[in-house]
């Protein structure tokens, strides 16, 4: 799908279909106007029978007066205060209803209305990643072949250009690929999507770009002293890989920013097995590692303003005779000493070898990615991303980057009060702080081990992936993350 942006007058755009809006009040937006004079009140006519909700659409054919095929009407929010959930609603809605039109190509009128303070730039972003979003499909391991392509082919985004809408479209245009990148990776089963594609992965997006790959392996671990990361890995016959990938699109001397993504590629539990039911989930256990690279190539593509490391510590978490067994003590990196009380509290293991590693680079900042706990899912659903930081400053950017991006997340505590629920008779600390806090003792583990770096942690549980109907990887939190970067860049 290719994306312009050009001044076009919505009665003559010779497109297959002119998507444009009516408010909650019947009030037209000034595209749908100009239509609707040009067709002798025939949008008007039709207000009628387009449903109240915002994202309701209603499409009209063969209209006289007019230049495009179709006109396809959506419904938003209220014209006094058009709200960003509104507006989202509606680019939803009117993709759905392109997808089933079976037009090559659109003019998307609806850019261009009052979305509450939000410049049209972030109209622009939302609307091409919302249509980016509704024409992805996951299809090729189905033995009847790929279907033929989505039918919407084109849209121009009818906008006078300029070089702040330009660079607006080129950012949506990557973040959408990185998106889609991260979302196919979560998709694909674990008997493929292994530790080692994962780095074959970060080959190709090294080689596309330019970047500076290093790829870790299990004896290299081990000289460094990763045990917490090794002892996940010890029950599977895949082995682990470090990846580290660099883009450098600044000075030399500018530290980087480094994000970490946690790479389980299928998690069983280990000898702490979890229940059969939906196991087949767990192959999303990798969208921490998806979404750092599907964020670095989003960001190598529009050559952004900034260094970057992504650091991926992969790996299975299974069970066998060498497998990590409840009671283990093993030594980190960092040479501090961790109880292993449940083997399936694993992600934090292979993070804080991968946290400790990120050090290295004199980072300004660390993010860390991770489906962590099902704890967060419990606290924050499926909508919000839960945060933790050790520094406020950092909390905040990354939770107005999360509102840019509309990828948002909710910031929880981080207090040394918790600390007491990871202590040990036997080691510096044990894995696991109980069932109360669940989410917030993980954080509180990984915390152990950035006391010098600017941290902040994502767990991403309850949004990388939808079950049920829907089941399926959502590419979060890559917008997020790519917003972070370019606001940190100095990037509005």
């Amino acid at each position: 799908m290719e994306f312009s942006i050009k001044a076009l007058a919505p009665e003559s755009a010779k497109a297959g279909c002119v998507v444009v809006g009516a408010h909650a009040e019947s009030e037209l937006t000034p595209a749908a106007r100009r239509i609707d004079e040009a067709t002798r009140g025939a949008l008007r006519k039709a207000l009628g029978d387009l449903a109240a909700k915002a994202g309701s659409t209603l499409v009209l054919r063969g209209l006289a007066g007019i230049a495009a095929e179709r006109v396809l009407l959506v419904r938003l929010g209220s014209r006094k205060e058009l709200a960003e959930a509104a507006f989202r609603d509606a680019v939803r809605g009117a993709a759905g209803a392109l997808k089933e039109l079976g037009a090559r190509d659109a003019a998307f009128f609806l850019v261009d209305v009052k979305v509450g303070s939000r410049a049209i730039a972030w109209n622009l972003r939302q609307a091409v990643l919302g249509l980016r979003e509704a024409f992805y499909r996951f299809d090729e391991l189905k033995s009847q072949g790929k279907p033929s392509a989505p039918a919407l082919a084109r849209v121009v985004l009818p906008l006078a250009a300029d070089a702040r809408l330009q660079e607006a479209l080129a950012e949506a245009v990557a973040t959408a690929e990185g998106t889609a990148l991260a979302r196919t990776l979560g998709n694909l089963p674990p008997n493929l999507c292994t530790p080692s594609y994962l780095a074959e992965e970060a080959r190709k997006i090294a080689r596309r770009f330019k970047l500076r790959l290093e790829v870790l392996e299990r004896r290299d671990m081990e000289r460094l002293g990763m045990g917490a990361l090794l002892a996940v890995a010890r029950g599977s016959h895949q082995p682990p890989k470090l990846i580290v990938l660099r883009y450098a699109g600044t000075g030399k001397n500018a530290k980087p920013l480094v994000l970490v993504g946690k790479g389980i590629t299928f998690d069983t539990g280990g000898i702490s097995l979890k229940p059969s039911a939906e196991m087949d989930e767990m192959k999303f256990d990798m969208s921490g590692a998806a979404s750092v690279l599907g964020a670095v190539h989003a960001l190598a593509a529009m050559k952004a303003p900034l260094n970057l490391v992504g650091v991926i510590p992969a790996c299975e978490n299974m069970p066998g005779g060498e497998a990590s067994r409840p009671g283990d003590v093993v030594t980190t990196l960092s040479g501090q000493t961790v109880e292993i009380l449940n083997t399936d509290a694993e992600g934090r293991l292979i993070l804080c070898d991968a946290l400790t590693y990120a050090e290295r680079f004199a980072p300004q900042a660390v993010l860390d990615i991770a489906t962590l706990t099902g704890a967060c899912v419990i606290a924050l659903g499926h909508v919000a991303s839960g945060l933790f930081a050790n520094d406020q400053q950092l909390a905040d950017a990354v939770r107005e980057a999360a509102d840019d991006a509309w990828d948002r997340v909710w910031q929880m505590p981080l207090w040394e009060d918790y600390q007491e629920q990871l202590r040990s008779n036997f080691a510096d600390m044990a894995n696991i702080g109980g069932r109360p806090a669940g989410s917030i003792t993980a954080a509180s583990f990984l915390a152990r081990f950035m006391r010098k770096q600017r941290w902040a942690h994502l767990d991403i549980a309850g949004t990388a992936w939808k079950s049920g109907r829907e089941k399926g990887s959502t590419g979060r939190p890559v917008p997020l993350l790519v917003r972070f970067a370019l606001r940190n860049a100095g990037r509005k």
